[in-house]
């Protein structure tokens, strides 16, 4: 079972039909919509602020949230997707963002609806991601925009394939 920490005074707050790997850590002030999985190694720190969590949002394994102590908060809206090994610390996603494996979003960055982060990439703070682009790079720049029926198409792929995912290890292994 994945561990559940309260902290001054706030719980991790899931809806329904959530997938947590058994070894994920989710502390503190997270609010968390329906459909979400979160999976192993994965550890959200509500600690020292906010994280909120949209609808059908997979965060992947070994990836680590964080925030800075009454400085900045985590917002993440529907439809994310977050590669293994990712760090976001402060940053702000929006609807159907795909953020790479590896990569890293530090505080006050705003990813766009649609938007594409490459794999190891890193999102420099207050950084201003524009919906549909694709960013890449150590510091992330911008590489071209992506038509948003094709960035839709590819983000709501990964989206819905982590909700099967997660299905098969809380329905079992149904195709």
């Amino acid at each position: 079972m994945a561990l559940i920490k309260s902290v001054r005074g706030y719980t991790p707050q899931m809806g329904t039909g959530c997938f947590l790997a058994e070894n994920a850590t989710l502390i503190g002030d997270i609010i968390m919509g329906n459909q979400c999985s979160i999976w192993y190694n994965t550890v959200l720190r509500g600690d020292v602020n906010s994280i909120r969590i949209g609808n059908r949002v997979n965060i992947q394994d070994g990836s680590v949230l964080h925030t800075l102590y009454q400085k900045s908060t985590i917002e993440i809206e529907d439809d994310v997707s977050i590669g293994h090994n990712v760090t976001i610390h402060g940053a702000h996603i929006k609807k159907g963002a795909l953020i790479g494996m590896g990569a890293t979003l530090l505080d006050h960055a705003v990813i766009g609806e649609g938007a594409i982060i490459a794999a190891n990439a890193l999102v420099l703070s207050n950084t201003i991601i524009e919906a549909g682009s694709i960013w890449a790079g150590v510091p992330a720049k911008f590489v071209k925009k992506v038509a948003p029926e094709q960035s839709k198409e590819i983000n709501q792929k990964i989206a819905n394939n982590y909700i099967k995912y997660a299905s098969w290890y809380t329905e079992g292994d149904k195709e």
